[in-house]
């Protein structure tokens, strides 16, 4: 398999612009610059509010793993998290796991490989 690497070409002006704007380190600002963020999008990344969130909602039977998340907790059922084995996967799963385990439930957690 032969993989090649991308990669963007940084603009340390306007990353200097954006650190000095906004009172934020270099390597944030090169993010954003990198990102090529409009002015009004800068605010949010920086600082985002609920508001700013997806609807979780909009996933497909969300609403049915709610309620089956509820009936879990109304019942206390012991419960196992099927997560993957990367930055955002082993992140959610925790984040789960401490919200049901808050909830008394009695939590395991199995990784794929």
């Amino acid at each position: 398999m032969n993989k090649k690497w991308q990669y963007v070409e940084n603009d340390k002006e306007k990353a200097k612009e954006i650190a000095k704007k906004y009172n934020i380190n270099l390597i944030t600002a090169q993010i954003i610059a990198n990102k090529k963020l409009e002015e009004d999008k800068i605010k949010i990344f920086l600082e985002p509010t609920r508001d700013n969130f997806y609807d979780p909602f909009l996933l497909p039977d969300m609403e049915k793993a709610v309620n089956r998340i509820i009936k879990a907790i109304e019942n206390k059922e012991k419960v196992v998290i099927f997560g993957d084995y990367d930055v955002d996967g082993i992140t959610s799963t925790t984040v789960l796991k401490k919200f049901l385990e808050e909830r008394e439930l009695d939590v395991r957690i199995l990784y794929s490989e």
